[in-house]
């Protein structure tokens, strides 16, 4: 098992960069349910990481690899409800078809799924471990977590393969909420002057691919890394539990709501249309639904922001808290 866990892992992460398409005609293989394919193959390398801690023979290689099973397993439900509203809202569990009806709607899903974009990029970077939810692997804790005990090319191989599922959480966030190969206000710009749009299909589509990942991975998991700490195992399983799996619940709902009501069948373009289509305008206003989900999002989060009270001690379930200071109350004198 020590010797074949890393290999699970890596192997499990080549297939997932073989069903991400880099643009309508290259990819590797488009089976009509690629979300759920990623999913699975996601799934797999956490089984080969509690296997490689718990076959190492260590005791931080232990722990490291029960907390990862633990954290996965908090994050792991979220993940795929989140995703449940992307092919709710798309209508498919294809990622080609996914990014052409964003394209044919006239409007990027993390316009409207704002809180859907959140909580795919949180559960994402819960699931590759890296800054904040590295626990798993947490350096003064546990020497290198459930991969102290391999060297050498085997070392190698689950460093490589560490990047390659960051950088596959970048290609599916930007396949699911950016537009994958589309670039922005394409659609707004072919209807205005059609000649700039027919320069903009010029462009090849996995070089806008690329450039959108490459900007998710240095917007979010670079700053990530060097602007946040490193949490707790308690706050990280509260965090997925009673925060993020309730809000996918309720991102879920939002979906049904938005495609049952909201959507507009017969605003709907051809694929390969430059202009887009209208699919999402209300009272005769075009594209006035994900202009107002933005708004509403945003104005949400500022208010969450300037509503916080830093004077409340923060609370959580399950812990004694005292308003004294350590050593100012003598023993047996409370």
């Amino acid at each position: 098992i020590f010797e074949v866990s890393p290999f699970l892992i890596v192997s499990s992460t080549l297939l997932i960069l073989g069903m991400i398409p880099l643009s309508s005609g290259i990819y590797a293989t488009n089976p009509d349910l690629s979300i759920l394919y990623a999913i699975a193959i996601f799934g797999i390398a956490p089984i080969g990481v509690f296997f490689a801690g718990w076959s190492s023979n260590n005791k931080y290689t232990l722990i490291g690899g029960i907390r990862s099973a633990a954290q996965l397993t908090a994050y792991e439900i979220p993940l795929l409800l989140t995703l449940l509203s992307v092919a709710i809202l798309s209508g498919t569990f294809n990622i080609v078809e996914s990014i052409h009806f964003q394209h044919a709607a006239g409007a990027w899903n993390i316009f409207l799924m704002p809180l859907a974009a959140v909580l795919f990029l949180v559960t994402m970077i819960a699931e590759v471990e890296r800054v904040p939810f590295d626990m798993p692997e947490a350096e003064a804790e546990l020497v290198e977590g459930w991969w102290t005990e391999y060297g050498g090319m085997r070392f190698g191989m689950l460093f490589m393969a560490e990047y390659i599922r960051t950088y596959a959480a970048c290609f599916l966030f930007t396949h699911f909420f950016l537009g994958g190969w589309h670039l922005p206000f394409q659609g707004t710009i072919g209807t205005l002057s059609p000649a700039l749009g027919e320069l903009l299909t010029l462009v090849p589509g996995a070089v806008v691919t690329l450039v959108k990942a490459w900007l998710v991975f240095l917007i979010v998991f670079v700053w990530a890394r060097f602007s946040l700490a490193r949490i707790r195992t308690d706050q990280i399983l509260e965090f997925g539990w009673r925060m993020l799996l309730p809000l996918a619940v309720l991102q879920v709902i939002l979906a049904f709501v938005y495609r049952l009501y909201l959507f507009n069948p017969e605003g709907m373009s051809a694929y390969d249309d430059i202009g887009g289509g209208m699919a999402w305008g209300a009272f005769g206003i075009p594209s006035l639904v994900p202009i107002l989900t933005t708004l509403f999002w945003l104005g949400l989060f500022v208010v969450y922001l300037n509503d916080e009270d830093k004077s409340i001690n923060q609370e959580r379930m399950f812990h004694v808290h005292t308003d004294k200071a350590a050593g100012t109350v003598a023993p047996g004198r409370e």
